[in-house]
């Protein structure tokens, strides 16, 4: 079995674009056929028809008609087989690089009340467990006013306008009622208070673990936390493959921080190329630890004077697109609310 196949099989989603696991499931369709009639034919004894289905379990480019053809024909095919599988390893490798190496869309979408992008820095997001609404810091701070100009009662959702919780036990009641409902991030926010033993939860890594891959579909940064534990031998023994996988799978889909740390496990590994293009795509992503590191990468000749302007530029994009005077107030009033 190969290392993507063990990957897959050990429980990564595959339902990214051209991810390993879904180049690896593309890679086994490949059949070899007429390419008149696309009819199959036995690479043997030339035998055509539907029955023709027993596949080169390596190269998956040819089949036989059966088992005694497969094996009469090894040792001619053994070559072409050995090249068919270099090639089809380097079109893996291609078209993952070229998904993983784009710049994705956000991860959090915009503030259901400004309509303004939200923020990658965790306080400048609030998660209201009344309605399942992720808002803006701002929006969250923000008074209320009726129709009338007059300031109303505060100490309600501004989304849903249901009371706050007024304590731990109300809120982990109110989160375990949207977890029932499916909701990714209080499966992901039960999942983390098991993993640090908060709120009233026993810790427990594993239980921690299988709330992470049920929340990762819908809750993608629940993909850098499963990264996280294999990288720290949380409730896993520690895998940096499987950790990289992981990360890989949150950074396609956004989450800026599993994509700094991919940056700093290439450094580690001496890539600086793929480190600087992640450290890129991270900054663009609003992370600004991984402009701090391409400023470093430039101090010492590894990052040109043009990459890091480019990076100074492309975070300047990001501040622009999430900044808004009421999100200032809400920082200026309690460090909590900093978005940036």
């Amino acid at each position: 079995m190969s290392t993507l196949d063990k990957i897959c099989k050990d429980g990564a989603s595959t339902k990214s674009n051209y991810d390993t696991c879904e180049v690896s499931d593309m890679l086994k369709d490949i059949i070899m056929v007429d390419k008149d009639n696309d009819i199959p034919v036995c690479a043997n004894c030339g035998k055509e028809g539907d029955d023709v289905n027993n596949i080169c379990n390596k190269c998956k480019t040819v089949r036989y008609c059966n088992a005694s053809c497969k094996k009469k024909h090894r040792h001619k095919h053994k070559k072409d087989c050995e090249e068919h599988t270099r090639l089809a390893t380097e079109r893996a490798a291609e078209l993952h690089d070229k998904e993983l190496f784009k710049q994705p869309p956000s991860q959090y979408g915009d503030c259901p009340i400004c309509f303004i992008r939200l923020p990658t820095l965790h306080t400048g997001r609030r998660y209201h467990e009344c309605c399942g609404k992720m808002m803006c810091s701002g929006c969250a701070y923000a008074p209320v006013y009726d129709n009338q100009g007059n300031e109303v009662d505060n100490n309600k959702c501004p989304f849903c306008r249901t009371p706050h919780h007024t304590s731990n036990e109300e809120m982990v009641k109110r989160m375990k009622m949207r977890m029932q409902a499916h909701d990714p991030i209080a499966i992901y926010n039960i999942g983390v208070y098991y993993r640090d033993g908060t709120n009233g939860y026993p810790q427990d890594y594993t239980k921690a673990l299988e709330l992470f891959h049920r929340a990762a579909d819908g809750y993608t940064i629940a993909y850098a936390s499963i990264g996280y534990a294999y990288s720290n031998g949380e409730g896993v023994e520690v895998d940096m493959e499987k950790a990289n996988h992981y990360y890989e799978l949150a950074s396609m889909r956004g989450v800026a921080g599993a994509r700094h740390n991919l940056g700093l496990n290439e450094i580690r590994a001496s890539n600086m190329d793929n480190a600087l293009k992640h450290f890129m795509i991270a900054v663009r992503g609003g992370y600004s630890d991984s402009l701090d590191n391409i400023k470093i990468l430039y101090s010492n000749g590894l990052a040109s004077k043009e990459d890091y302007t480019k990076a100074l530029q492309s975070y300047q994009t990001y501040l622009s697109e999430i900044k808004s005077a009421q999100r200032d107030k809400a920082a200026a009033a309690d460090e909590e609310y900093q978005y940036y």
